[in-house]
């Protein structure tokens, strides 16, 4: 009896004896073979991070953003209620000493 070898690598798990049963009967053999991965970077695989990451840097730099523009607001206010404060007031004495807190306009 002439022996059958199976051509190329086969997996581990198929026995000899199936494959040479299978070529004596006339049976169809499937072959399973592990592909290799593309080479190269998979660009999907990489673009929810960064998109996530690009997301947070601009949310970050929006809420920086805002707080200047809060901060700015509130300490003009602060500065135009203080001179209107101050102005309403008039001069303020202790102890013989009297200070101006705001110009008058003529």
């Amino acid at each position: 009896m002439r022996q059958h070898t199976p051509p190329g690598q086969i997996a581990p798990h198929i026995p000899a004896d199936v494959f040479q049963r299978a070529q004596a009967t006339g049976q169809p053999v499937v072959f399973v073979v592990n592909d290799r991965p593309a080479a190269g970077v998979e660009w999907r695989r990489l673009l929810l991070p960064f998109a996530i990451a690009g997301a947070t840097v601009a949310g970050g730099w929006g809420l920086v953003a805002a707080l200047c523009v809060l901060l700015d607001t509130a300490a003009h206010t602060a500065a135009h209620t203080a001179t209107v404060i101050a102005g309403a007031a008039g001069p303020i004495g202790v102890g013989g000493i009297t200070l101006r807190l705001a110009r008058t306009k003529h």
